[in-house]
């Protein structure tokens, strides 16, 4: 089957992915940069990894960033394959995007930096509900989502799971330089935003499953 054909043939799930990925990267970016960035809350997974080699080996993230995405992607392009490969590319461009729209406007929340509890849940809530749809859509947001996959793809894990695992692995070892309270509005972000992941994921298979005994009927 030629593209043209495939296209052609599947316009419809094809935009229900550019879709469900646009309206994701627009929630993801809208969290990090109205609250992540403006209250400062430490990231777990390939962001916060970056963070510490930063700080302990002088790593510039520039150098770092490419390098630990790279390995992400190579072994999630082993794992689950080109198409999910692809995807990415499409979330990467949306998410530069909405980034990009994002640094050009005011701040469209209210600093929340003196109230770091209600951050550290609105900003687990954005980020959880924008990389769940992203990853619903067969795409990853970054680094992060790909190892996750990948992990869960190896372990038979459910997906909060291996969030859980290297983001809390990661904020455990920035522990060596970060201060224990500002650690701990992390966490409480890590753990709002996994199992929200994991339950958009679901919600979206058992459509699909939904769909396929009605049609089996």
């Amino acid at each position: 089957m030629d593209l043209k054909t495939y296209l052609r043939r599947n316009r419809g799930d094809i935009a229900k992915r550019l879709l469900c990925i646009a309206a994701g990267s627009a929630i993801l970016t809208f969290g990090i940069h109205n609250i992540h960035q403006v209250v400062g809350i430490t990231e777990g997974g390939v962001i916060g990894a970056l963070l510490l080699a930063n700080h302990w080996l002088g790593i510039p993230s520039s150098i770092a960033s490419p390098l630990l995405d790279i390995v992400c992607y190579a072994v999630a392009l082993r794992l689950l394959g080109a198409g999910f490969l692809g995807w990415s590319v499409v979330s990467s461009a949306c998410i530069a995007g909405f980034y990009a729209i994002w640094e050009h406007l005011p701040h469209l929340l209210p600093d929340l930096s003196s109230w770091p509890l209600v951050a550290a849940i609105a900003g687990g809530v954005f980020v959880g509900l924008g990389a769940g749809l992203v990853v619903r859509a067969g795409a990853s947001a970054g680094g992060d989502d790909a190892l996750a996959l990948s992990i869960q793809k190896l372990s038979g894990w459910r997906l909060s799971r291996c969030y859980l695992v290297t983001d809390l692995s990661v904020l455990l070892l920035s522990l060596s330089y970060i201060p224990v309270t500002k650690i701990m509005f992390s966490l409480i972000t890590v753990c709002i935003s996994s199992p929200l992941i994991d339950f958009v994921v679901g919600f979206a298979e058992k459509d699909v499953r939904a769909e396929s005994a009605a049609e089996s009927v």
